[in-house]
């Protein structure tokens, strides 16, 4: 059933069906606002609309509409705003809508829509958000987009087809605040007119076919506050700002995401001093050199940084343990080496999560007139990035946030495993695997109580597995294989669940479930560790063996083989040799 009231300003239409019905709306002529955003309403949009010559909003998202849009609705030309998002809407975008010259606002986003982009939208010049996200939209931009000169959001992103060259300098208007063309399948490079946009705050680029240099006129954005440009085919080194003036500590970022690219050089020095930065990904690229020591300095608020799948050498900063906010550290996949500092157990924010959210919000100005209730616009910007957990690689977004854990894996760190970090009560994965880490696991492992994944392989670690790992009530993932354990596995809570021989593989002596060893004596293995010890004697005598005998026939071969194939060497060696038999023949004759 609708309800509807009608005034000589505005009416307003509230409604309890499922549907909507068309006959309601002949005796609505003066409606104003339609709004019936979170309902379950399904079935199409009723034609019938149209004849809402005085509507000025309409708001049906979060339902579940279906079909395609009615191009009868390009004749409600006093619509201000539009927002169709999150239903079920299919077929093609009406060039019709493109006949509302007074558009502000058309968010048509999460929905099915799919074919090209009309042309005919270029003619809303007044828009300022245009958001055409998470279909299945194909084809080129048109360029009557470049028309737009008041548009202040511009997202297509989410659409996987949209493709062709980006023509940077139709958006070169002054008040563009979000451009976001991630997932698609544009290529060509960044024009430097893009950084003519001196409000631009959110960038996202990613998943596209991009390629060129890095413009280092980017830094010069004072208000940009979320870059993203991973997974393209940037290659180069990343410059500095091109722009003196603008500070560095004044600058507005809060997110720079360059992974999976072709970057080479070292760390980039402008990502120095960025004072509010929060999340660093600069992972799957070429950058080498040493991780620089003013990390910890200079990104007091950085929570999040991965740099795995680089070429970095040197020993781990002492400095990042300075870094007080940070949650997620990954330097997996580099040259790094030496020893974990014992200061890595020291990130506060691993040892408590604090209560507070970090909201991703982004006000980026006015909307239209307060009449209609809308005094604002905000984009909402998550971010993701690509993590390894639980031994495979899955891509967060708004969850982020609530990831804690550290990935040093495959470098080629040495030294003991400090106790110290465990003391990072919140972590939730930890993977030390592929080092040349000795000692022991720590007594105290099971502090991280909420530990979900820890991997120790393919390391050098020597002694029992502590049984304080069977507090680990959250531990879904275990690998400790590879390494010199031994003794009995520990059993009971979430370690009956981790069933899998191989997390336990190639260690000196481990007995007891899931392997098939027995232990001979249940209270201390010590048979089992003795057998271990003798079987690893009599592997180094063998080895000696082998050496010694690969080192006499390596000679045989050195020596007769140069005489063989050197004929030089043959007739000096075979001169001796008759010089030899002479010597001894003459003194022969003499006695």
């Amino acid at each position: 059933m609708v309800h509807s009231h009608d005034s000589s300003r505005t009416a307003y239409l509230t409604s309890t069906c499922h549907t909507m019905p068309s006959q309601s709306f002949s005796r609505l002529a003066n409606l104003k606002e339609l709004s019936l955003a979170e309902n379950n309403f399904t079935g199409g949009i009723p034609k019938e609309l149209s004849n809402l010559t005085n509507l000025r909003v309409m708001d049906l998202a979060w339902n579940m509409f279906s079909g395609g849009i009615p191009k009868e609705l390009g004749n409600v030309i006093n619509l201000v705003f539009m927002d169709l998002s999150w239903n079920m809407f299919s077929g093609g975008i009406p060039k019709e809508l493109g006949n509302i010259i007074s558009h502000v606002s058309m968010d048509l986003s999460r929905n099915m829509f799919s074919g090209r982009i009309p042309a005919e939208l270029g003619n809303i010049s007044n828009s300022l958000l245009m958001d055409l996200s998470w279909n299945m939209l194909s084809g080129a931009l048109p360029p009557s987009i470049s028309r737009m000169q008041n548009m202040r959001e511009f997202d297509v992103g989410n659409n996987l087809h949209l493709s062709g060259n980006i023509p940077f300098e139709w958006f070169s208007n002054q008040t563009l605040a979000v451009f976001n063309i991630a997932n698609n399948t544009f290529t060509g490079g960044i024009s430097e007119a893009f950084c003519q946009l001196r409000n631009l705050q959110v960038l996202d680029l990613s998943n596209n076919l991009l390629s060129g240099v890095f413009p280092g006129c980017l830094w010069n954005l004072l208000y940009l506050s979320y870059m993203d440009l991973s997974s393209n085919a940037f290659a180069g080194q990343v410059p500095t700002s091109t722009n003196l003036i603008s500070s560095r500590a004044l600058s507005s970022l809060v997110y720079v995401h360059l992974s999976n690219n072709n970057f080479t050089g070292y760390f980039p020095p402008a990502i120095n001093n960025l004072q509010n930065l929060m999340s660093l990904d600069l992972g799957d690229n070429k950058f080498s050199g040493k991780i620089p020591s003013w990390i910890g300095v200079g990104l007091p608020l950085l929570r999040m940084l991965r740099l795995r799948s680089n070429m970095f050498h040197g020993s781990l900063p002492l400095e990042v343990s300075q870094l007080s906010h940070l949650q997620l550290l990954d330097l997996a996949e580099n040259n790094l080496t030496g020893s974990i500092p014992m200061s890595f157990g020291n990130f506060p924010y691993m040892e408590e999560m604090p209560e507070m959210y970090i909201s991703t919000n982004i006000s980026i100005g006015s909307f239209y007139d307060e009449t209609y209730g809308f005094d604002g616009m905000v984009y909402s910007q998550n971010g993701q990035m690509d993590i390894i957990w639980k031994g495979r690689d899955y891509t967060f977004s708004t969850s982020i946030m609530l990831l804690t854990g550290i990935d040093l894996s495959s470098n080629s760190l040495s030294g003991e495993i400090p106790a110290e970090l465990l003391n990072l009560r919140v972590l939730r994965f930890l993977n030390l695997s592929r080092n040349n880490l000795s000692g022991g696991i720590p007594n105290n492992i099971g502090n991280l109580k909420d530990m979900e994944s820890l991997d120790l392989s393919w390391n050098k670690l020597t002694g029992p597995i502590p049984s304080s790992i069977s507090q680990l009530m959250f531990l879904s993932t275990l690998n400790v294989s590879n390494n010199l354990l031994f003794g009995e596995i520990p059993r009971g809570n979430q370690l009956q669940t981790l069933n899998d021989p191989s997390i336990y593989s190639n260690n000196l002596g481990l007995c007891g479930p899931p392997l098939s060893m027995p232990c001979k004596n249940d209270s201390s293995c010590t048979r089992v560790l003795d057998g271990a010890n003798e079987q690893h004697h009599e592997l180094e005598t063998m080895w000696l063996y082998y050496s010694v005998i690969a080192g006499m026939v390596f000679g045989f071969w050195l020596w007769f083989g140069a005489l063989f194939f050197w004929k030089i060497w043959r007739i000096s060696f075979f001169g001796c040799i008759d010089a030899m038999q002479h010597n001894v023949l003459q003194r022969m004759k003499l006695v």
